[in-house]
């Protein structure tokens, strides 16, 4: 599949079909591989699955990695292909880009479904006692630097423990291969770090906040949240699913089964089914209506 030319690298995406663009916003440790086996079942239309920089096939560019240089990139990359309306489709991380560029695209946002993301700034209190131990230790200069940059633990743990089925060795070694090396993992580090917990970093936290301001008042843009059961490792809890359909507008929630927060490997099959029904339900995967560009 392309390896598309933006700024100083080049990213990597797996695509398919034609017609109206859906694009899949992969989140961390992982890639595009992680939509693989959800992708077949979503059926027709072109749908893009990019390798954010540092990650999968993508380049790997001398960056901080930070949330702002991921956004960057992506918006060359969403211009190099020319997508003008799109729907958004992100987990993790990949959830929190998609809602920042669609707060800062709105006229090219038709539609946006999330699983498992950032939906707002968040506590450490809100952590059990062992995510806020883990999160202190990764934020803790030395500390986390043998934890994720020395080893591959990072990535193991999410898909043996951030799933319901442990991945198998062969599985996992899709996920591992993009991170033979220390420096190679640079990238999992920099997103680990980037929790907005706490108000800190201040500058992630605006933007999130920003971008709730347009989750709250986009009533024109269909959304579908995915939610989950039966695994401590879930972000989005009940609560938070509440907070969700108390401020978030245009909003539809569909209760997808039990999975752990990598949920595209223990649900591909009903994740593609909601996501299916919803494009059906609001004939996203027709030619948009015409509406201006907004001004680069």
């Amino acid at each position: 599949m392309p390896d598309t030319r933006v700024l100083d690298t080049t990213i990597h995406h797996e695509e398919s079909g034609s017609g109206p663009a859906v694009v899949f916003l992969h989140g961390n440790p992982s890639s595009s591989h992680t939509w693989r086996s959800v992708l077949p079942g979503v059926g027709p239309g072109r749908l893009l699955a990019p390798d954010l920089i540092g990650m999968g096939r993508s380049g790997r560019p001398a960056v901080d990695y930070r949330f702002a240089d991921h956004a960057r990139y992506l918006d060359a990359w969403f211009d190099a292909l020319d997508l003008g309306q799109v729907v958004l489709v992100g987990h993790d991380w990949g959830g929190a880009l998609a809602f920042d560029w669609a707060a800062r695209h709105p006229d090219r946002v038709r539609g946006i479904a999330f699983l498992e993301t950032i939906v707002k700034p968040m506590a450490w209190a809100d952590l059990s006692p062992q995510a806020r131990a883990r999160a202190e230790a990764i934020r803790t200069p030395g500390a986390g630097e043998r934890l994720v940059l020395e080893q591959d633990l990072l990535i193991r743990q999410a898909f043996t423990g951030g799933v319901l089925t442990p991945l198998a060795e062969a599985e996992l070694a899709a996920y591992l291969a993009p991170y033979p090396t220390p420096q190679s993992r640079r990238p999992l580090l920099a997103w680990a770090r980037q929790l907005p917990l706490g108000g800190d970093p201040a500058e992630l936290v605006a933007r999130v906040e920003a971008y709730d301001e347009w989750l709250a008042g986009s009533a024109e843009v269909p959304k579908l949240l995915l939610t989950f059961e039966g695994s401590p490792t879930l972000l989005i809890t009940p609560e938070l699913a509440e907070w969700c359909a108390a401020h978030i507008a245009a909003l539809e929630t569909v209760a997808c089964g039990p999975a752990g927060h990598h949920a595209t490997e223990d649900r591909p099959a009903e994740i593609a089914a909601a996501l299916a029904a919803w494009l059906d339900r609001h004939g996203l995967r027709g030619e948009p209506a015409d509406r201006p560009r907004p001004p680069s």
